[in-house]
């Protein structure tokens, strides 16, 4: 645990993680659950530091089947999603609370949206900035390096503040 930066509170078999378990990942994403031979097995849900979650069935490290819930508790549903679709795109904000009048437009989920620093741009899951090509996330930690197809994405679709 010391090299990955992770941190394992649970039960061991045989010197292995196995049982039930929290742990706790370096970017403070934390699995709640059942372990068996070192790897997320039976049920457990991964929580994100944004506040969403993922409750699901793992069989030897993989999820089989789960639910993906929003830190703002929407649901996603692979089959009936409707949620900023092609016949409705809303916010889910909207969805709930309702419609602003015109010329008030809703520009992200969030209202009022966050505040985007100069120069960066706001990719649903932290802060990017096109120089170094780093994604951090809101709180300024960091996230992830872009590749070039990240850094078109983001550049061509997201906020730029």
């Amino acid at each position: 645990m010391e090299y990955t930066g992770s941190k394992y509170i649970g039960e061991y078999v045989d010197g292995r993680m196995e049982g039930k378990a929290k742990y706790i990942l370096p970017t403070e994403t934390i699995y709640v659950g059942e372990m068996k031979d070192g790897m997320f097995h039976g049920e457990g849900t991964l929580y994100f530091p944004s506040g969403s979650q993922y409750d699901a069935i793992w069989e030897n490290g993989l999820a089989i089947k789960g639910t993906y819930t929003f830190a703002d508790g929407l649901h996603y549903d692979e089959k009936n999603w409707h949620y900023c679709d092609g016949y409705d795109r809303r916010f889910y904000t909207e969805i709930l609370n309702g419609l602003k009048p015109a010329g008030m437009a809703q520009l992200t989920n969030m209202d009022p949206p966050r505040k985007i620093p100069k120069g960066y741009y706001d990719c649903g899951d932290g802060f990017y900035n096109p120089v170094t090509r780093v994604v951090k996330d809101y709180r300024n930690r960091f996230l992830r390096n872009a590749d070039d197809d990240e850094h078109e994405w983001i550049t061509r679709t997201c906020r730029k503040g």
